[in-house]
């Protein structure tokens, strides 16, 4: 019934005036009401309401083929997913991304948008739910407790592929860069102490390994949420639920998404298990870990430009300082760490989380749900961020570099086979007591001849192992 600018919809708790123009019902309307939590509502994951569409609409499939959909709503509910698979009615999704009730309220709203644009693509008035119910026909041989988790294992899936191409993004910036400072030589530093030489390239390609073997990683993780549990119903008997339905809803499920997904062979433990989940975390936090140490590197090595290490020039974003004239910070590498921070946080939210699930049901995945997401959302926009606004624009101070391996006591280690140990040894505590180069302190010392010391100091000699054919005997 409508009255005015509202029609009236009944819960278990009473009538409730809608506003009439909305897709979303009571149900809906009531969680609004409840969790003024963080004022973000669900549609800001696109991805959470396609997997839903997609369960919803392989699921009419589902029961139509079953005897149990007759062929109208079917169609209309089918015609419905579609528009929300192609992005529209989006802003009809409206409940907080952080909400008690173990995600139903997320569920209802899917079921009541669905419902709503199904009776007006049959010819009916939003509300008229005699002719088509959120409920009995939308939500049928369904339960928010298998269809929350496969819609989250759905979405995450989708944001997975799309972090692992961000990541190949920046990996291939860093793999030319490699290149491209392939001939630069520098000294290596461990504990940020003078070591042994490398090249600048040596160095960058390391951050493109590191990046390469965390997207084989993802993809591993991606294979576990596969699992999902349609069929289970509440805690995964199946009942109310055709016995051929999961079957058939996989099948469904896998063809309109691609994705490879598998029944779980035992439905009341996926119904209550959130391993996967806690999995994905962990992969994730390894690749927020391991980005932020690289952002940490691009900072130290960029440092200056005059008081810093000043190896490497980072591309000027933006004005550093409300006080200080010409400071240009390096704000693109912050800001990745910044999204690293979040995603370690938000890995320990997601372990809690899957701690706190108690008997037949984990209550909490709505918060699993909303970190998990956060997290892909915020890495896959820091790698493409970080690739196009920092490492493609990336030079190299080569003079700088240059002289730091030229004064450098580090270079001594390289002499070690040639002059030995003991040599080596009172040679680097000349050098630095006396602020003189190697170089000059060997051939003073008579150890090697400069023939032998631009040999042994060749940059293609400095960076890679050295077969012992080329060493002469120690002096």
């Amino acid at each position: 019934m409508t009255a005015g600018t509202f029609r009236t919809e009944h819960d278990l708790l009473g009538d409730c005036e809608v506003p009439a123009d909305v897709y979303y019902g009571v149900h809906t309307l009531r969680a609004v009401e409840n969790f003024p939590i963080t004022g973000t509502p669900i549609s800001i994951y696109p991805e959470l309401i396609k997997a839903l569409a997609y369960i919803k609409q392989a699921a009419a499939l589902a029961n139509h083929e079953l005897g149990l959909l007759d062929e109208p709503r079917c169609d209309a509910i089918v015609a419905a997913c579609a528009e929300l698979l192609g992005g529209k009615l989006h802003d009809q999704f409206v409940v907080d991304v952080i909400q008690g009730g173990a995600g139903t309220s997320t569920n209802m709203n899917a079921n009541e948008v669905i419902a709503n644009r199904a009776l007006e693509l049959m010819g009916h008035n939003k509300g008229e739910y005699q002719y088509l119910h959120p409920n009995e026909q939308v939500n049928i041989g369904q339960s928010t407790n298998d269809v929350y988790p496969s819609a989250l294992k759905v979405a995450t899936w989708f944001g997975i592929l799309g972090l692992v191409d961000a990541m190949g993004v920046l990996r291939r910036a860093f793999e030319r860069k490699a290149e491209e400072f392939s001939h630069v030589l520098k000294m290596g530093r461990t504990q940020l102490q003078d070591a042994v030489p490398m090249t600048l390239g040596q160095e960058f390609s390391t951050y493109a390994v590191m990046l390469g073997e965390d997207e084989e990683r993802l993809r591993e993780a991606a294979l576990l949420i596969c699992e999902i549990n349609m069929g289970a119903t509440a805690i995964g008997t199946g009942i109310t639920a055709h016995p051929d339905y999961a079957p058939l809803i996989l099948k469904r499920l896998k063809e309109i998404t691609g994705i490879p997904l598998m029944t779980a062979p035992n439905l009341i433990e996926a119904t209550q298990d959130c391993g996967a989940f806690v999995q994905l975390s962990g992969v994730l936090k390894r690749v927020a870990v391991k980005l932020s140490k690289t952002c940490n590197d691009l900072r130290l090595l960029s440092s200056g430009p005059r008081a810093g290490l000043g190896e490497i020039n980072l591309p000027a974003m933006q004005a550093g300082s409300s006080i200080m004239p010409g400071k240009v910070n390096p704000v693109i590498p912050e800001v990745v760490n910044q999204i690293a921070f979040e995603v370690i946080g938000n890995d320990i939210t997601v372990s809690f989380a899957a701690e706190a699930g108690q008997l037949q049901l984990n209550a909490f995945e709505p918060i699993i749900a909303h970190s998990l997401f956060k997290s892909v959302s915020h890495l896959r926009n820091g790698c493409l961020t970080l690739a196009e606004r920092c490492v493609n624009g990336i030079t190299a101070n080569e003079e700088r570099l240059r002289a730091t391996v030229e004064n450098s006591i580090g270079i001594v280690t390289a002499l070690n086979p040639y002059i030995g140990y003991a040599n080596a040894t009172a040679v680097a505590q000349e050098a630095h007591a006396t602020g003189g180069s190697v170089y000059e302190i060997v051939l003073q010392k008579g150890l090697l001849t400069r023939d032998e010391l631009d040999q042994i100091l060749r940059p293609e000699v400095l960076t890679q192992p050295t077969p012992l054919s080329l060493a002469p005997r120690a002096r």
